[in-house]
């Protein structure tokens, strides 16, 4: 079985064994050969999404929340977790609070490299590397440890005060880096596949 997430800038696959990526352009000129389960956020793959071979379970995906507007990708990986603060850190990071199976809301913010694209428009003199070694018990004393000060702590800091003791699930691009933040935190790559396979297990009859 084979499941993809397609995201704002590439389709990452998992057929149980390994992950691959394409960037949305070659998702396009992409043929399956087989079924595949999805979950998508990206109107520019529609057209490819008519394909018969190409399965959607966002429906199945029966998330207990009242949010309005949740993407499928952050409902997907709040539908792996029964209790937790979920972090999906990429070109934008969300967090999502569940409590005993039951979404109780969440919020977006920029990413890490979306932040540092940001800071190299204002000035070609802020168009630093992250520093990921960066101490945040101390305050910067030159500009790349400033940046990188700028944008880890405030995301580490939201992190610390929503989970409040609970477990942190991260996942996404930056995701293993941010965990090493946090000494209860668990990186899982799979946590998205992690919650679409728990919605096709849930509906094998109708999806298989």
């Amino acid at each position: 079985m084979t499941l993809c997430d397609i995201g704002n800038t590439n389709a990452t696959f998992f057929d149980g064994r390994k992950f691959w990526n394409l960037t949305i352009d070659e998702f396009n000129l992409y043929k399956p050969q087989e079924k595949i389960y999805y979950i998508n956020v990206n109107d520019k793959a529609n057209s490819k999404l008519q394909d018969p071979l190409f399965i959607n379970i966002e429906p199945y995906i029966k998330l207990n929340s009242t949010y309005i507007g949740l993407g499928v990708d952050r409902a997907a990986a709040c539908y792996a977790v029964n209790s937790g603060l979920i972090v999906d850190a990429g070109s934008a990071i969300t967090l999502d609070l569940m409590a005993n199976g039951c979404h109780i809301g969440g919020f977006i913010m920029p990413g890490i490299t979306t932040s540092l694209s940001t800071l190299k428009n204002i000035s070609s003199r802020l168009n630093l590397p992250l520093n990921s070694q960066i101490d945040l018990e101390c305050l910067p004393q030159h500009t790349q440890d400033a940046i990188s000060y700028g944008i880890i702590k405030p995301i580490v800091s939201l992190i610390n005060e929503f989970s409040r003791g609970k477990s942190i699930y991260l996942t996404g691009g930056d995701g293993e880096f941010l965990s090493k933040f946090f000494s209860q935190a668990i990186y899982d790559r799979m946590l998205i596949f992690r919650g679409m396979q728990r919605a096709i297990n849930e509906n094998k009859e109708i999806l298989c």
